[in-house]
């Protein structure tokens, strides 16, 4: 399935049901009375995390969502049924963000979370509910209330303990594939990887961690050269990062040139990523080229950062340790809790509309019920207006 990790809907709750009017008619029962049934509510949109989804890819092919409308009332006080909410899954990971002004709404971190992102209309109330004093017959009732409509932005962001992160063809897809049974795609040209790969990590004595592969990043990325950076929000929430760099492609002259180029890309999209904790991974060193100078180049990198590593990818050398190494490291992180590996984004909070059901009008307020002027007292009762 193709990897999609934006999408754009427009979602529509149900409207209510009208109000209705009308009058008991029943043998030996003269002046019945009003007995008409208020509206039913409209359904909501209602989203929630699902474990069995990695991608917002369905959303390419339906972008208009709209819950069930509520029944009209009718006679004998009767209460329309309320519309059917209806139900969006979405992968964990995904944040909801008005695409109006990009406020956050919700980010599901967890399996089963919910959320309702547009709540339907109230049903209108039926002349039963008009009745007063001074009006025992009232011919009116309220329509429903429209449904919310929202447009949306749905961005997911791949939850992964450790982030595999480097230049183009440094060996990222074959480092997961070695260290996990994810089976992303491996080839001896540049950009293989064009979506981030999820695997799952299962050393001995420790717990599985999830590694991802993010596509390559080269110099000039956060300009849009190349793939650009957009992918890079999918380590936002890691703890980890394994910096992985070509031996053979180390220039002989400034060995840490691939190092900065990622680490100033990296500082470009978010400062934050830059500052995370991060493990140097020399690859490749099966080559004889890179060999001959990875002692070298080594010393170089370990003066730089010492936790650093020669490995290759391709014959296993070095993989044991370093898988080792990364499930202590995300062992303690998870239990000193110094890192992120979930990081929960802060949501602004938002006001009543449209959040929250409309509030009922206030004491003494006004309001029109179908070409008639209704006024609330303080009992909450609506007596029609018709002398003022």
């Amino acid at each position: 399935m193709k990897f999609v990790d934006e999408a754009h809907i427009v979602i529509q709750a149900g409207d209510g049901g009208r109000g209705c009017v009308s009058f008991r008619r029943e043998k030996y029962v003269p002046k019945g009375g009003p007995d008409g049934g208020a509206g039913g509510k409209g359904g909501d949109i209602v989203f929630r995390s699902a474990s069995g989804l990695n991608t917002l890819y369905g959303f390419n092919f339906k972008r208009h969502f709209k819950a069930g409308r509520g029944a009209h009332g009718r006679g004998k006080n009767q209460t329309g049924k309320g519309g059917d909410d209806l139900l969006i899954e979405v992968p964990r990971g995904t944040i909801i963000k008005d695409a109006e002004d990009g406020t956050i709404l919700k980010d599901f971190l967890e399996d089963g979370e919910s959320f309702v992102a547009a709540y339907g209309g109230r049903g209108g109330r039926g002349n039963h509910h008009f009745v007063s004093a001074t009006n025992q017959a009232p011919r009116f009732a309220q329509p429903g209330e429209p449904g919310q409509v929202r447009t949306l932005k749905l961005e997911l962001k791949l939850l992964a303990d450790v982030g595999v992160i480097g230049l183009p063809n440094a060996g990222k897809s074959t480092l997961i594939g070695t260290l996990s049974s994810a089976h992303p795609k491996i080839a001896d040209y540049p950009f293989t990887t064009l979506t981030p790969t999820l695997g799952v990590v299962e050393p001995e004595n420790a717990e599985p961690f999830v590694i991802a592969d993010i596509p390559g990043l080269i110099e000039g990325a956060h300009l849009g050269v190349g793939l650009g950076i957009r992918f890079l929000k999918h380590v936002e929430r890691t703890g980890i990062l394994v910096h992985l760099i070509d031996l053979s492609a180390v220039p002989a002259d400034d060995p840490l040139r691939p190092l900065r180029v990622v680490n100033h890309e990296l500082r470009m999209f978010n400062p934050r990523l830059a500052e995370k904790k991060q493990v140097i991974a020399l690859n490749k060193a099966d080559l004889p080229e890179a060999a001959a100078m990875a002692d070298r180049i080594w010393a170089c990198f370990k003066a730089e950062n010492p936790d650093t590593w020669v490995i290759s990818a391709l014959t296993g050398e070095g993989i044991s340790p370093l898988k080792v190494h990364l499930a202590e490291l995300v062992e303690r992180a998870n239990n000193l809790n110094n890192s992120e590996p979930i990081n929960r984004l802060e949501i602004e909070p938002t006001d009543r509309n449209p959040l929250t059901q409309p509030s009922p009008p206030r004491t003494g307020e006004r309001e029109k019920v179908r070409g008639h002027l209704a006024r609330r007292n303080k009992n909450g009762n609506v007596s029609n207006d018709l002398g003022s």
